[in-house]
């Protein structure tokens, strides 16, 4: 999962999303790295986020009430004592909570009562109907008037019954006397003999044996206070958990309008389908980084198991890769996409295998790590998986690269896995082309006629250059003929040159070049000798005149 998130850039979509709270933060990343693989699911979220978005002030409203009662609970110390800890103290936490509850629960009912009959999904009609059977008027009645009776202002009433030795036994908590009785039932009911006993101040031993028989009379309403208080409190963590993934798609939402960003809910299809289709589709990270409108791609991949992208360097092929991984997890966990439209078969699982630069942390080298991380990504997927595939194979040479590609690539597609590889490799790319296979779409960045990028791929055969002179020319300004600007060519130090004592050896370009000996020790017995090397003809391009006036400044050996 983290590999995952890094290719795709999904911690920036997970911040934008959050805001700064970390409980979205979190719900966020789970929701969205565990979406659903059945299309039903995620027409049903789908459903729901609809409505969010027609109603975003409603949601917030309702997502407000957990966040308060949370709030309350945290400042006022609401918290069920834990079993070890005597009925009375359980009874008056729990009784506390259900108090500072109540008006919440009222608030949720009136929400529910006001707004209702605007959404339409089923999710939240069910969660309204709820609302107006579970809260109703004479539930909430009836809690108001248990939180205030728990109280105990007129102390507490109980019943018990004399067992073996007089020792008291069945000890129960008793209804105290209904002080909204008229007088008249009340004068004219009989009344039971009154028998009492006043402890002394200072009898802390009679005041602790009074305790436990109250406590023993508590027991059971303890235990039935505190399981209705851990129900409210578990209906609200549900509810704040449910909404929590909602109002970060509406934050996301928000951030994409303002920068005028499309968004497109997608058409799902079944897993055993090859559908994929976009219209402006793009990097949603890169637009949240860039603050600003990004260049989308429309592609038609209907029916193809494989789609290899090609075409110049810094062409935009590894952003419309990491906008198919976006997109399709996003509308696995039931968002929107981002996208005018966009069409795809659901999926068992993503992966990704993108190149990595070499650090220091690196134990093998990095076309053995490349080799691992792909052994540890084949053990998880499954048919019907989708893998995203970058540069992959490309730190061996192009030969080697190439059959390992065509071999990783042809396994993958047996085992019904759909596959898009953006790669450098032309040998791997003809050899695919010339089977004519016809579930392969191959598409390339487009270049311009003045070299320039336009950041969209479209459908065409791969080409054997990846344009890598273009980046050469702008880097170094080398195509007008001047000096790059940001290089400084060191001055070589003048040494004597000692006889030759290898043969001279022809390049290319038919120059003779001075062969150095060995620098440690050598058969002539020089200990070192400075190479000798031509200047470059006057014929040999742009590489031949950087190479021509760089000497030139530094003077020739």
């Amino acid at each position: 999962m983290q590999d995952l998130a890094q290719d795709l850039a999904l911690d920036i979509l997970f911040a934008a999303m959050a805001q700064g709270d970390p409980f979205l933060l979190e719900v966020a990343r789970r929701v969205v790295l565990s979406g659903s693989a059945e299309p039903e699911t995620i027409l049903y979220r789908q459903e729901i986020l609809k409505d969010c978005l027609k109603h975003p002030d409603t949601i917030r409203q309702i997502y407000r009430i957990p966040l308060e009662f949370l709030e309350r609970k945290r400042r006022e110390w609401l918290w069920i004592s834990s079993r070890h800890a005597g009925p009375s103290s359980i009874l008056s936490g729990a009784q506390r909570m259900l108090e500072a509850s109540l008006d919440l629960l009222q608030r949720l009912r009136q929400i529910a009562d006001e707004h209702a009959a605007a959404f339409a999904s089923r999710g939240f009609r069910r969660f309204f109907s709820m609302i107006a059977q579970e809260l109703d008027d004479a539930y909430l009645a009836t809690v108001a008037k248990h939180t205030q009776a728990l109280r105990f202002a007129k102390g507490v009433l109980l019943q018990a019954l004399l067992g073996k030795g007089n020792e008291g036994t069945h000890y129960r908590l008793c209804k105290p006397a209904d002080p909204e009785r008229s007088w008249i039932k009340r004068i004219c009911s009989s009344k039971s003999p009154v028998y009492s006993y006043t402890l002394h101040p200072r009898d802390d031993h009679g005041l602790r044996v009074l305790g436990e028989l109250r406590d023993r009379g508590l027991a059971r309403a303890a235990n039935a206070v505190a399981q209705a208080a851990e129900h409210v409190e578990s209906f609200f963590q549900v509810l704040r958990w449910e909404l929590a993934v909602y109002v970060g798609c509406l934050n996301l939402y928000e951030q994409l309008e303002q920068l005028d960003e499309p968004v497109a809910f997608p058409l799902v299809a079944p897993a055993d389908e090859r559908r994929f289709s976009s219209t402006g589709l793009y990097d949603v990270s890169l637009a949240l980084t860039m603050k600003r409108k990004v260049v989308g791609n429309d592609v038609t991949a209907d029916g193809k198991h494989l789609v290899i992208i090609t075409g110049p360097n810094q062409g935009g092929k590894t952003t419309f890769l990491r906008s198919v991984g976006q997109a399709q997890v996003m509308m696995q966990s039931g968002m929107f996409v981002p996208a005018e439209s966009f069409c795809a078969n659901v999926c068992s699982g993503v992966f990704t295998h993108f190149k990595r630069e070499e650090d220091r942390t690196m134990k093998s080298g990095k076309f053995e790590e490349e080799l691992k991380r792909m052994s540890a990504m084949v053990d998880l997927i499954r048919p019907n998986g989708l893998v995203l595939l970058n540069e992959s194979f490309a730190s061996t040479n192009e030969r080697e690269g190439s059959e390992i590609a065509r071999d990783v690539v042809s396994s993958l597609l047996q085992a019904g896995i759909k596959v898009f590889y953006v790669t450098h490799m032309h040998e791997f790319a003809r050899r695919v082309r010339e089977q004519g296979a016809k579930n392969v779409l191959f598409l390339r960045a487009e270049r311009l006629p003045d070299g320039t990028r336009s950041f969209k791929v479209r459908e065409g055969e791969p080409l054997e250059t990846s344009y890598g002179l273009d980046l050469y020319a702008r880097i170094f300004n080398a195509g007008g003929g001047k000096e790059p600007s940001g290089v400084n060519m060191p001055t070589p130090p003048r040494q004597p040159i000692g006889p030759r004592c290898a043969p001279t050896a022809r390049g290319l370009d038919q120059q003779q070049l001075s062969l150095p000996c060995n620098a440690a020790r050598t058969s002539c017995g020089e200990s070192s000798f400075t190479p000798r090397a031509r200047p470059p003809r006057q014929d040999q391009g742009v590489e031949g005149r950087f190479l021509r006036e760089a000497m030139q400044k530094g003077g020739s050996g």
